[in-house]
């Protein structure tokens, strides 16, 4: 779909509908990477490289500021400007990234701006792709020993300039922020060096200023920027040592709250431009079906309304303003074909997957050791437990709205997306356009969560092809209805677990089968020391468009995985803390996390009357989290979430204030997915279209106090904004099987309450 200009699905079958193609660095990227040494040679490369700075620096560099290494300049009154790839949309992603250059550059705070790089090329995020391709090709030392230039060619050629896979602090901020920084840091004192005729080694750098303690001598970076630009920067400089940092682990305010809250902030659905209109779509509630007609009459008897637009399977209104575009799209009967798919439902998905899972081979495996012989093996207890969790929607705050206009050959859009310049390479391709035809300008998101990667987001092909046709600019915009009814969902997926204790009370083997779209084990592994397990990827597709949701597929292996662990230490008569305990690395980062999440909880204090808790621990994105929640219930048998605690180890943390609010977000988006959160299907199309029906979490439900606490253990840096996410479900589900009985295997959990 990705690469289809048509909106919606491209042609398929009644049983396999065509999916889009998620984009990631994957290891072919890294075969590519070897291919673009070879074929363009180091010649061609360097100029590449050149180009790339030269068109970075023609972008950003104005009068009195100098441009280093794309990613920053410095002006003549000391303003540092860094440009970061990633969009922040609420995640603190620009404060923490600007921290850590900052921090390396020796530059005053105060200094410090932040701001969006623009979505060209010359911006594609190098640090990310190489971070992505060490982790993903289990080759690390070959990567890192690319030269510079292959990793940029191969991430221009891939249009890559995404914010997600909690990629940004420990890819870009890493291996990006922190060695522009320090490689800027030098250029400046070799050149205040040179002006003040004293060897490098008796300069110091601090707050924005070279100076020579020995004479009380000093320079400016804003000074010496201009020279300092002319130098050679060093590819690898020396970062600083933990204990010297400034500002890295520093809790400072981040740069764009202010704005939000007092409303100047500027989001897509706010965006307008003079004599624009406002469009609004309604596309085949069932996934996969077609446009068959539509009178456009009753629309356009509504004042304001002025063109109907037929897509291959969209009806759109434009009208003067969003209200009368809606009206008149209230107004129309359009008839839809179901594309084969009206026998899908949610019942049906479950069926199908588990009768894949008991007929056909695994389309991905892994694990060590022989579990079939530890299964048969005489005085084994064998625990088994079936799971299942629904579609999830994103639920961004901000539905879709993004603005195009089609002048003199070029097409402009405005909007919020987590890859711009993946979005200017969709849209140039929906369009019939060269991407030097399209300029996307990258704006603040009301929410994202994977719901806005290029990728899986039909309205880029939408605004395109209605951008193109119209002689004005266009808002398009999707209503809550619509986002909800034809999202890109967390898959519906579903597991086998079976497990054997031991004489001694210990797993001996492991199996989980699990059925869905995509293979979990690049984002989800394996954390306890079992000896005989295997995990077994059975891959289905239904009608429906899986997307990454927030922490992508940790969520749902997070929930099996330590739900399950529940369910073998009430085997094995043992305490879920201590049963987990026993099965981790003694000594390790994980003992280390649940041993301090079981003291900050007080696991083993008495608690009132119908008062029990739960624990789980899931490493995803690098990053080590383990929780526990405190329930009671209610005489109506719904749970109340009472409490909550969160252990985190991450490695460093560069702003802690911003890494405590990422935590606990993504603790409450957890308990929000897991107590009544699902999109269901009847007849193939989506039930649910309204926060009426897809009940989010309020303030009343969720816990009274959240509890997060980081462990500094000079690990190499892990993720923050997803990792939060996966252990609040089974840690939930773990809670209520403590406080009634009842074990819960079926996501949402009020929908087995209340049943």
């Amino acid at each position: 779909m990705a690469d289809n200009p048509t909106p919606h699905l491209a042609e398929d079958t009644a049983n396999t509908p065509a999916k889009p193609k998620r984009k990631g660095v994957k290891r072919r990227a890294f075969l590519v990477g070897g291919a673009l040494l070879v074929g363009g040679g180091a010649f061609g490369l360097y100029l590449a490289e050149n180009s790339t700075r030269s068109r970075a620096k023609a972008l950003t560099e104005t009068d009195g500021a100098h441009n280093f290494l794309t990613w920053m300049k410095i002006a003549e009154d000391d303003t540092v400007t860094v440009y970061s790839p990633h969009i922040d949309f609420g995640q603190g992603t620009h404060t923490a990234l600007g921290q850590m250059l900052a921090d390396e550059l020796d530059a005053d705070w105060a200094k410090v701006v932040v701001e969006q790089a623009p979505a060209d090329s010359a911006f594609a995020n190098t640090a990310l792709v190489k971070g992505f391709m060490a982790e993903l090709s289990g080759m690390p030392g070959v990567v890192n020993a690319l030269p510079a230039a292959v990793i940029g060619m191969l991430t221009r050629s891939q249009n890559l300039q995404i914010t997600g896979g909690s990629s940004a602090v420990r890819f870009t901020g890493q291996a990006g922020m922190r060695v522009v920084g320090a490689a800027v840091r030098l250029a400046l004192i070799e050149e205040a060096a040179a002006r003040m005729k004293v060897p490098a080694s008796e300069l110091v750098a601090a707050n924005s200023t070279i100076s020579h303690p020995a004479t009380n001598r000093s320079l400016r970076y804003g000074e010496l920027a201009q020279g300092a630009a002319k130098r050679s920067l060093t590819s690898s400089p020396k970062l600083k040592d933990p204990k010297d940092f400034k500002l890295i682990g520093a809790g400072l305010p981040r740069a764009d709250i202010p704005s939000k809250v007092d409303g100047s902030a500027i989001y897509g659905i706010d965006f307008a431009l003079p004599d624009m209109r406002v469009a609004t779509i309604a596309a085949a509630p069932v996934r996969g079906g077609k446009l068959v007609s539509v009178d456009e009459a009753p629309a356009m008897a509504i004042k304001g309304v002025e063109q109907v637009v037929k897509l291959d399977d969209a009806v759109i209104v434009v009208a003067k303003g969003y209200w009368q575009a809606a009206k008149g799209l209230a107004a129309l009967s359009p008839e839809f074909s179901d594309g084969g798919h009206a026998g899908m439902s949610t019942a049906a998905i479950y069926a199908a997957q588990d009768e894949l899972r008991t007929s056909a081979k695994p389309s991905n495996t892994a694990g060590s050791g022989d579990v079939d012989a530890a299964f048969k093996a005489a005085g084994n207890k064998l625990i088994t437990a079936n799971y299942r969790v629904p579609f999830l929607h994103h639920a961004m705050m901000e539905p879709f709205a993004i603005t195009g206009h089609f002048k003199d050959g070029k097409l402009h859009l405005w909007g919020g997306l987590q890859d711009p310049l993946g979005a200017r390479d969709r849209a140039a391709k929906a369009a019939g356009l060269k991407m030097d035809d399209v300029v996307f300008h990258p704006m603040i998101m009301g929410g994202g969560f994977g719901r806005r990667f290029p990728g899986v987001t039909e309205i880029l092909d939408q605004i395109a092809l209605l951008a193109k046709q119209l002689p004005f600019p266009v808002k398009l915009i999707w209503s809550r209805e619509e986002e909800v009814r034809h999202g890109t969902y967390r898959p519906q997926s579903s597991a086998a677990l079976s497990a054997v204790l031991g004489a001694d009370g210990k797993i001996a083997a492991w199996r989980s089968d699990y059925v869905q779209g995509d293979n979990a084990e690049a984002e989800a592994g394996f954390i306890y020391d079992v000896p005989a397990t295997s995990r077994r990827h059975f891959e289905y597709t239904s009608n429906q468009i899986d997307g990454p949701w927030r922490s992508v597929n940790s969520t749902q292996i997070g929930f099996y995985n330590e739900s399950f662990m529940d369910e073998l230490a009430a085997a094995a008569g043992e305490d879920p803390y201590r049963f987990r305990r026993k099965h981790l690395p003694a000594g390790s980062r994980y003992v280390a996390v649940l041993d301090e999440v079981a003291a900050r909880a007080a696991w083993d204090s008495a608690l009132p009357d119908g008062h029990r808790r739960g624990i789980a621990i899931v490493e995803s994105f690098g990053t080590i989290v383990a929780e526990v929640v405190e329930v009671m219930m209610l005489p109506d048998g719904r749970p109340k979430v009472l409490k909550a605690f969160a252990v985190v180890d991450c490695g460093t943390v560069v702003n802690p204030l911003n890494a405590e609010a990422q935590i606990a977000g993504g603790l409450i988006m957890g308990l929000s997915a897991a107590m009544g959160e699902a999109i269901t299907l009847e007849k193939g199309a989506v039930v649910e279209s309204n926060f009426t029906d897809y009940p989010l979490i309020t303030l009343a439900d969720a816990p009274a106090e959240v509890d997060v606490h980081f462990i500094n253990s000079g690990a190499k840096m892990g993720g923050i904004g997803e990792p939060g996410v996966p252990p609040a479900s089974p840690a939930l589900a773990n809670a209520i099987a403590a406080a009634s009985g009842k074990r819960i295997r079926t996501l949402p959990i009020m929908a087995q309450i209340t049943a």
